[in-house]
């Protein structure tokens, strides 16, 4: 009986760490397709894109890690009409975000400020609006952030990531102001829309 008891829970572990990986996968898959639904696609970059497939380490555009995890996705100049997506902030190990010399609107969403892994933020040359997120500047490994080119508004935020930044990294957003001085200009979305 004992042995029986051994070899359930042996079976059952098995299981679970089978089941592990794709439910990740397919968290990872559900976030792309959410940004793939979002968007106009005229050039047919995200054909690939199938949400019946439990991995989208197979999707052009995408770029995993050795455990199937996305670590990079590469759709600068792909001509993208719609919006990003507040679900790519469930992509915990991105490291590059290239959607550069598109036609993104809306803002862009707070999760992103939750990609911990994310070295590369690549925004520039799309219309997008709204404020930086200040959750952006708590991803201490961000070490390249362009959004110029857009039509963001409020203050441009200095502190954590932000400090390394230069003034090119937000240059032609015509509503944009700052930098912000440490206590004296609040870091202020409410009037910016």
């Amino acid at each position: 009986m004992a042995m029986h008891n051994l070899v359930q829970a042996l079976v059952c572990v098995a299981v679970f760490f089978n089941t592990l990986a794709p439910t990740v996968a397919n968290v990872e898959g559900a976030a792309l397709y959410a940004l793939r639904r979002s968007v106009k696609d005229p050039k047919n970059v995200l054909k690939s894109w199938d949400p019946t497939l439990v991995d989208p380490c197979t999707w052009f555009h995408v770029t995993c890690d050795a455990d199937n995890r996305v670590t990079r996705l590469d759709l600068g100049n792909a001509k993208l009409k719609g919006r990003l997506v507040p679900e790519l902030g469930k992509l915990e190990r991105l490291q590059y975000l290239e959607l550069y010399m598109n036609n993104l609107k809306g803002s862009i969403p707070e999760e992103i400020g939750g990609l911990k892994s994310l070295v590369s933020l690549d925004l520039y040359n799309n219309n997008l609006t709204g404020s930086i997120p200040a959750s952006l500047s708590k991803l201490s490994n961000l070490n390249f952030l362009d959004v110029s080119n857009n039509n963001l508004c409020g203050t441009i935020p200095t502190t954590g990531s932000f400090s390394k930044f230069s003034e090119e990294s937000f240059k032609n957003n015509s509503r944009l102001e700052g930098p912000e001085l440490m206590g004296f200009v609040r870091y202020d979305t409410g009037r910016c829309k």
